[in-house]
């Protein structure tokens, strides 16, 4: 009895020994199929694509499967060799890991591969960039630009140039004669009365690019404020401050704040304030908007800084200064109507011609310009010819008028201004030959070409006196 204990206990350490053998061996078994299995996977290409994951037929799905390697050589699943990239590019690479189309023969199994295009795999073996340049250009696309350069752009440079221009100018063509422009006198009068224009010139461009943030970035994406390069907060500052120095400038001298310069100031703050700032903003409604840029381009700043110069610079005294005023010159001095017709003119086509690569965001924010109303390809062409009708017939009236000189002088400057303007026609119409006035791009850059002109023609202005 006293044995029984061990012999039951031998006979089951033998049957766990059997069990444990036996489950053993079928564990040696199952681990000897699966090496097979992954050995059988690994060594057959046809098997391992099967059970690659799933690629797109399309070539943009082969190729976004496609590691390019830095010695220019791609490797796609299942495949057990790597071509280079002059094979991809010019021969034809079999995706599904078979090898390299024969081209002696010409035979594929077309159900087992797929062949991608040849322009395709191009694009997927270009070389990537190192890391290095990677970072270099992000660095540079993350740089900020410095703030007097934001400042720049934020003026609207073309507009401020065709301010700084027009001063000048129209001081020659109110000068008695040329030798009188260049005094003391003259020189701080235009001084005192260029600054506070390109103050407001900031004021008015820099208000309009405040209001017009979310239209900016459909239509004008690299402006500062729309692209991010300055702040709403730091722009408002910038024009307020434009706005004080400029209005406070008109009034606090007595010698050269004149009536002149303060209709040129007080003037241009009131339309362009109007134009751009809510509850106002004229720009929604087109014939208003004209009425803006018409009557400051035009009548504003031409008979303003004329009837300034008149007073300030070229009056023997305070009484004769007096009776220079805006209207004065306006309806008794010809080249004073002549300047502020000829360049109201060109500010309708401007103002117009401005709103054509606009349409787009224009439509999305409800701003019914002309462009809008009735279609960018005929305020495109109407502005165009407009401007090719004022050339041609200033140019005309300044030759008949140099026939009619009592000196040589006059007859040769009149007569080349003349000569000029009718160039400057033939001009604009022939750049606009090539133009689509649907492509705000190619729209914009004849735009651009229509400032030159402009300031040529301010360039050209003393010269018809």
């Amino acid at each position: 009895i006293s044995q029984q204990p061990t012999r039951n206990s031998t006979i089951f350490d033998r049957r766990m020994n059997n069990s444990t053998g036996n489950t053993a061996a079928k564990d040696t078994m199952k681990t000897i199929v699966l090496l097979s299995c992954c050995f059988c996977l690994l060594v057959n290409p046809r098997i391992s694509t099967a059970f690659a994951p799933a690629a797109k037929p399309s070539a943009r799905g082969i190729i976004s499967q496609a590691k390019v390697c830095s010695l220019e050589r791609i490797r796609y699943a299942g495949e057990s060799q790597l071509w280079s990239a002059n094979e991809a590019v010019n021969g034809d690479i079999l995706i599904s890991g078979l090898g390299k189309k024969d081209s002696s023969s010409g035979n594929a199994n077309k159900s087992d591969e797929s062949i991608a295009s040849k322009d395709a795999l191009s694009a997927a073996t270009s070389q990537p960039q190192s890391t290095e340049s990677q970072q270099q250009s992000l660095e540079e696309n993350e740089a900020k630009p410095s703030f007097p350069l934001v400042l720049w752009r934020f003026t609207r440079p073309h507009t401020l140039i065709g301010s700084a221009l027009a001063i000048p100018s129209i001081f020659l063509l109110a000068a008695p004669t040329y030798n009188s422009f260049f005094t003391t006198r003259t020189l701080v009068a235009l001084a005192y009365a260029a600054v506070p224009s390109l103050l407001m010139n900031l004021y008015i461009t820099g208000l309009n690019q405040i209001t017009d943030v979310e239209i900016d970035k459909i239509n004008k994406p690299n402006l500062p404020i729309a692209k991010g390069d300055l702040k709403k907060s730091t722009a408002i500052g910038v024009v307020l401050a434009a706005l004080v120095v400029s209005l406070i400038m008109s009034v606090c001298n007595p010698v050269f704040s004149t009536s002149g310069l303060q209709v040129a100031l007080w003037g241009s703050f009131v339309l362009g304030t109007v134009y751009s700032l809510p509850p106002f903003r004229l720009k929604r409604h087109p014939l208003l908007a004209a009425f803006c840029i018409v009557a400051v381009r035009g009548t504003i700043i031409n008979a303003g800084f004329y009837s300034h110069a008149l007073s300030a610079a070229f009056s023997a005294s305070k009484e004769a200064a007096a009776g220079f005023g805006v209207l004065h010159c306006l309806l008794n001095d010809w080249k004073c109507a002549f300047s502020s017709l000829f360049f109201g003119v060109f500010g309708i086509v401007i103002a117009l011609m401005k709103d054509v690569p606009d349409a787009h965001g224009d439509r999305i924010f409800d701003i019914k310009s002309f462009t809008v109303r009735i279609g960018q390809k005929r305020v495109f062409h109407t502005m165009k010819n407009l401007l090719v009708a004022l050339f041609g017939i200033s140019g005309g009236a300044l030759m008949k008028w140099a026939t009619m000189s009592p000196t040589l002088g006059v007859t040769a400057r009149r007569g080349l201004t003349g000569l000029g303007c009718l160039l400057a026609g033939y001009f604009t119409n022939k750049e606009a030959e090539g133009v689509n006035p649907e492509d705000s791009g190619e729209v914009y850059d004849y735009y651009m070409q229509l400032w030159k002109l402009f300031y040529l023609s301010y360039l050209a202005l003393p010269l018809v006196k």
